[in-house]
């Protein structure tokens, strides 16, 4: 796996510094490059994953970025119903294709593995390479991103999500619960 950056902010603040995810975006686009081919076709975890995507839709001038929603793989289906997140959109075929998909951060694994299911409901990928803005570590499956933008260590009590306001610009929001909480943190 490819990273740039590690990051360890203090695991006991809510106001600890987080990382740019402007840079980091930067930084992803870059590492990105030698993985683009004629054949590549994008496509984003909803929801952070499909800002990236669209966003770079628009940078390298693509057609076309496909859309993967993880509601129905889910393994908490159960504790979290269906979600209201943007539905599955694979505006190419899948048979043979080579996916680079696209996620903010990377965390149990369970997000990616649920995408995978979505992905080959859809038919049979040729290959599918993961990049990630950030790589939290704390996998539960044996899962790994081609590409990470920045590596750091959370504790199991915090989670990290992107944020995009209304110029389409990224940032970080990272929140804390308690130790002794009964719902389950979003999982990536």
């Amino acid at each position: 796996m490819v990273a740039m950056n590690a990051f360890t902010p203090s695991p006991e603040a809510d106001s600890a510094p987080l990382p740019d995810a402007e840079v980091l975006y930067q930084q992803l686009c870059a590492l990105l490059q030698p993985l683009r081919g004629p054949q590549t076709q994008l496509v984003g975890i909803t929801s952070g994953g499909a800002w990236m995507a669209r966003r770079l839709q628009h940078q390298w001038g693509l057609d076309h970025v496909g859309i993967i929603s993880t509601a129905l793989h889910r393994d908490d289906f159960a504790q979290r119903g269906l979600s209201r997140a943007e539905q599955t959109s694979l505006p190419f075929a899948v048979d043979g294709s080579h996916i680079l998909l696209l996620d903010d951060v990377l965390h149990t694994g369970r997000s990616i593995r649920a995408a995978l299911n979505e992905i080959f409901d859809f038919g049979r990928p040729a290959s599918v390479q993961l990049a990630v803005l950030v790589d939290r570590g704390g996998r539960e499956l044996p899962i790994e991103a081609t590409v990470a933008a920045a590596r750091m260590q959370l504790p199991d009590t915090q989670s990290l999500t992107l944020q995009q306001d209304s110029n389409a610009r990224f940032s970080f929001c990272l929140r804390t619960h308690s130790s002794d909480d009964t719902a389950p943190l979003p999982a990536h």
